[in-house]
This record gives C-alpha cells, structure tokens and sequence, in this order.
C-alpha cells in the first residue's frame, strides 16, 4: 500500500473527499520545502498526473485553505503563496531580490509582542510577521 502524504492524511482525518487528482496536489504540497504559487503548484502536479486542470488546483487549494489544512500568504509579489499549515509557529523573511522565503523563529520577537501587546491592554490570540529585506552586501561587493 502506498504511503500517503501528510497533507493528505490531514484530509482524510477532516472527512473531505480525495480524489486522484486532490491526491496529487496533496503530495505535491507536502513535498514542497519552498511557498509555492498556484501556477507552481500546477507545473509540479502535471509532471505527476498530466489531466489536472490549474483550475483544480485552485479549487483544491481554496478547499485545503478553507479545511486549515494549507495557509496562505501574499508576500507582496502579487502571487497567493502555500504552506502546509502547522501547530508550531515561524514568522517569513522576504528576499526581496530573489522572492526566497527564509522561515524563521525567535523567542525573544516573540516576548516583545506578547509585552506590546499586554503594554496596550490586549491578550495576544495571535500574529503574523513577515520581514522584507535584501541581501546585504559582502565586503568584495562594496569594494566595486
């Protein structure tokens, strides 16, 4: 029997249906390590299973979405990013240069919010952050 992907096990304990193709993108999205796009998502599918639509791959991504089996971001690209949605927390760094997306935590960002928020009289049920930046510059490179 063959192994399932995460993401599919996670719809199958929500009680959604799977179909073949939801069953490619599933794997499709547990296998990704970067925050693939739709249009992504749909390249790497069709290597797979050559009869998915990126029409269903919209759909079955709004549904994940929909399911908290997948999240979303707009890392100001214009493009709906995916991940796989998790119970441990991490925050996103932008590569403004190369669109790369480091994941990140830091306990001690994590105490600052918690003290802004109980500062300003609000129980924190929870926060997003997201950095932007660029690479800075090796030594060789301001040299030029």
């Amino acid at each position: 029997m063959p192994t399932i992907s995460r993401i599919e096990a996670k719809c199958l304990e929500k009680g959604l249906k799977m179909t073949g193709q939801r069953r490619v993108i599933a794997r499709v999205v547990s296998e990704s390590d970067d925050h693939p796009d739709v249009e992504m998502l749909y390249q790497r599918a069709v290597k797979i299973d050559p009869h998915i639509s990126i029409a269903t791959v919209y759909r079955t991504m709004k549904l994940f979405e929909e399911a908290g089996i997948t999240q979303r971001h707009d890392f100001g690209d214009g493009r709906a990013r995916y991940e796989e949605a998790t119970d441990s927390h991490h925050d996103h760094l932008i590569d403004l240069k190369s669109g790369r997306v480091i994941e990140f935590a830091n306990e001690e960002i994590e105490r600052l919010q918690q003290a802004v928020a109980e500062k300003l009289g609000y129980r924190l049920m929870g926060h997003r952050l997201e950095l932007y930046g660029v690479p800075i510059a090796s030594r060789s490179d301001e040299k030029k």
